[in-house]
């Protein structure tokens, strides 16, 4: 059987920019941008002349089944996964476990991004959550917050409340310390407007 296999991570770039150690005013951190972890997979050119029509079935790794020769699948949860596809020969019903086995690593790539309200009052405490970012080449990575307020913070979690009201592009960076091949810090920043 000939078999040709297009496998298309779609992986947003991230436009993060570097910043050095500890530097929260240097450059402009750019928006979250939020990191689809989904994956095309294309069977369609696959032919077996001698067994004719084929059913492709997918194991997509995390419980998900699709049939079809091109399928599409959005994952829930940065890990590695293993697609298996098995064929199946239409006219005797032959299945072919394991026909294909497709690796499916979301692990290593760099995430940038954090989750908050948009708009507060004064006074109100907001959760700061970038659980969902990494540096996957760091052996230690330390989560920064500058509020824009005057106030900092670290950790992959935090609270703070506003004591005025305004607009504040908080900035959230990832340094990593270590190897050297650990990229430098990088920051991306979201407004929050405080109202009175």
């Amino acid at each position: 059987m000939r078999f040709f296999l297009c496998l298309f991570l779609l992986l947003p770039a991230l436009f993060a920019q570097a910043q050095t150690a500890g530097d929260t005013l240097s450059v402009a951190c750019p928006l979250p941008r939020v990191m689809e972890m989904c994956v095309e997979l294309d069977a369609s050119r696959a032919v077996d002349a001698a067994a004719g029509p084929l059913t492709f079935r997918w194991n997509m790794g995390d419980g998900i089944l699709l049939t079809g020769p091109s399928v599409q699948h959005c994952y829930q949860a940065r890990r590695k996964y293993t697609v298996q596809l098995d064929v199946v020969e239409d006219a005797t019903g032959e299945v072919r476990t394991a026909e294909k086995l497709i690796p499916v690593d979301f692990t290593q790539e760099i995430v940038l991004n954090f989750r908050a309200v948009d708009t507060v009052r004064v006074g109100q405490p907001v959760t700061f959550d970038a659980l969902d970012s990494q540096l996957p080449l760091c052996r230690n990575v330390v989560v920064l917050w500058d509020f824009r307020d005057g106030y900092v913070s670290n950790g992959p979690q935090v609270q703070h409340a506003f004591r005025r009201p305004g607009q504040y592009p908080v900035r959230m960076s990832l340094r990593g310390n270590g190897p050297d091949s650990c990229p430098s810090s990088h920051c991306v920043s979201r407004t929050v407007v405080v109202l009175p």
